[in-house]
């Protein structure tokens, strides 16, 4: 599966530890990040991390981007609910499409917790259903 991970400044030691702590897990998918998060994650996890723009140069809509062509799986957004954020719009945005589109998303760790756990026991396998197949 396609796991897009991004961590808001406040909030990327967070992402750091997640990943650390569900390497193994992680580790048997394809990951994406926007910029810092995903460099930090491939130097500090050694996990291989195909990394966007930062979130505020248009990494969250490049991944969006992904999502609306239905080529992300899983986002697991690492929100700072306590600081304003420049680039807002397009966190809002990318939050939209996950609802367009069924692509589950979490913005803490306690959810992205969940996912990762359910992602293990292949509860998230219907994301694999070619949607063409009944056509």
């Amino acid at each position: 599966m396609k796991i897009a991970l991004i961590a808001h400044d406040n909030k990327k030691e967070d992402m750091i530890r997640f990943a650390t702590a569900y390497r193994d897990i992680l580790g048997k998918h394809e990951l994406f990040a926007t910029g810092t998060t995903g460099r930090r994650i491939n130097q500090e996890v050694s996990l291989p991390v195909h990394c966007f723009n930062s979130g505020p140069l248009g990494g969250d809509q490049e991944i969006g981007a992904l999502v609306s062509r239905n080529e992300m799986d899983m986002i697991l957004f690492f929100r700072d609910p306590l600081t304003s954020q420049p680039h807002e719009p397009d966190v809002n945005a990318l939050i939209r499409l996950c609802d367009v589109y069924n692509v589950p998303l979490a913005t803490n760790m306690g959810t992205a917790e969940v996912l990762i756990r359910g992602l293990k026991h292949g509860y998230l396998d219907w994301r694999k259903i070619d949607e063409t197949q009944g056509e």
